[in-house]
């Protein structure tokens, strides 16, 4: 009855060395269901607002680019994660573009980051 075995999958997760910034995406005006499944904040006016997803590496820079973002913008936390390099923001498009366009800039700059180009849907 070995077939009926479920095999448990693994996850392999790899950290390259380095600073670089590897994902910068903006979702211009999101479906109200994607704010839900995210866990943001479903007071939320949808039809003028965006997402912004970033990753970095070392994953603890997530802080330093959370703080640029809220400091350089009108953009909003949605989540930061320091254990993945996760940053997600919110706020309307400009808000979301200014916040990574500033976080891009000190990153590339201050800290000599390889940084990917900002992608937008």
């Amino acid at each position: 009855m070995d077939f009926m075995k479920k095999e448990k999958p693994v996850i392999v997760q790899e950290f390259v060395p380095g600073k670089q910034i590897t994902l910068c995406h903006i979702i211009a005006n999101p479906g109200e269901v994607l704010y839900t499944k995210l866990g943001l904040d479903p007071q939320t006016d949808y039809s003028k607002s965006a997402i912004g997803v970033l990753t970095v590496i070392p994953y603890e820079s997530a802080v330093i680019a959370a703080d640029i973002s809220m400091k350089s913008s009108g953009a909003d936390i949605g989540f930061v994660d320091r254990f993945t390099g996760t940053l997600i923001i919110t706020g309307s498009v400009s808000s979301v573009e200014s916040a990574f366009t500033s976080v891009r800039e000190y990153f590339v700059n201050k800290l000599h980051y390889e940084c990917c180009e900002v992608t937008k849907t």
